[in-house]
């Protein structure tokens, strides 16, 4: 538990300051209502802590805290009001990796972008699955993972990273959008840059559309059956990174494993982890004065 409160405490005040502009004095989002007993951001940032020591099930978290006097010193929640709170502050996760993604890359001209799969259950039970189907806009499908050439049902995670490593912007889509289709969502936030992507992202007409408008020049290797083959060979080494961090979200944040049932509880879990990754680089840069990637021993 000591590791988790001491992580918890590291955390709480890089929550509070990326959300400055968004929080009371006592660090709730302003709403009416009965002031909470455990304030949003102390639900942030349990939750990013939680994700950064490897314990993402909740019934394990509350099992380590109801032992403990956590809750005497911070205010008492319930395990299903925080699950609740945590997808309700959803919008704020997103605005804590704007706020710490600029701090960390500022000026940043030159991007990786990449996909990665989301299985929410094993191939042989997606068709009798309940999980997600709530609502027709966001049920999982059946989608290719070429990197691991297999098929697998539930949703697609596609990312854009800096040269350095840093998350600026991430999207989930159903499994069987192809990865191009991700570039029409980078103009929102992107524009005079560089973007380096795999095959899954070639296309002349995109290239050239996203040129014209936006000034985003796209590098994505050619088919060997197409001239001018070309592709820098730093590109290669550069696109490790993105591998790197998908690898770590794998290995530390446990990212395939999902205990939701709810689309928006897995989106939440999934940015929750992406954010407390990037609050570790944040620790790393600013505190540690150590390599930013070197998250492990981060807090």
């Amino acid at each position: 538990m000591r590791n988790i409160e001491n992580t918890f405490m590291k955390i709480l005040p890089i929550v509070e300051t990326a959300l400055k502009s968004s929080i009371d004095s006592e660090g709730n989002i302003p709403k009416t209502g009965k002031k909470p007993k455990l304030s949003d951001i102390k639900v942030i940032a349990l939750s990013l802590a939680a994700e950064f020591m490897s314990v993402d099930s909740e019934n394990r978290l509350f099992n380590i805290l109801n032992h403990s006097s956590f809750f005497d010193q911070h205010g008492h929640i319930e395990r299903s009001v925080f699950n609740r709170r945590k997808r309700h502050l959803y919008h704020y996760y997103n605005k804590i990796l704007d706020s710490l993604s600029m701090q960390l890359a500022p000026g940043e001209d030159a991007f990786i972008i990449d996909s990665f799969p989301i299985e929410i259950c094993r191939f042989a039970r997606a068709k009798r699955a309940k999980i997600c189907q709530y609502n027709p806009d966001t049920t999982p499908t059946f989608g290719y993972c070429p990197a691991q050439d297999n098929t697998y049902f539930g949703y697609k995670l596609h990312a854009a990273c800096s040269i350095t490593g840093v998350f600026h912007q991430v999207t989930i889509s159903k499994a069987h959008v192809a990865d191009i289709h991700y570039l029409q969502d980078i103009r929102d936030n992107f524009s005079n840059c560089i973007l380096i992507g795999d095959k899954g992202y070639l296309s002349h007409d995109v290239q050239m559309d996203l040129f014209n408008t936006d000034g985003i020049r796209l590098f994505t290797p050619k088919r060997s059956n197409q001239k001018n083959n070309q592709y820098p060979k730093v590109f290669r080494k550069l696109r490790k990174r993105i591998e790197t961090l998908f690898s770590q979200l794998c290995d530390q944040f446990m990212i395939k494993r999902n205990y939701a049932k709810e689309f928006m509880g897995l989106a939440t879990r999934i940015l929750s982890k992406i954010v407390s990754l990037t609050v570790a680089q944040y620790q790393n840069r600013f505190v540690n004065n150590q390599n930013i990637n070197s998250i492990k021993y981060a807090f």
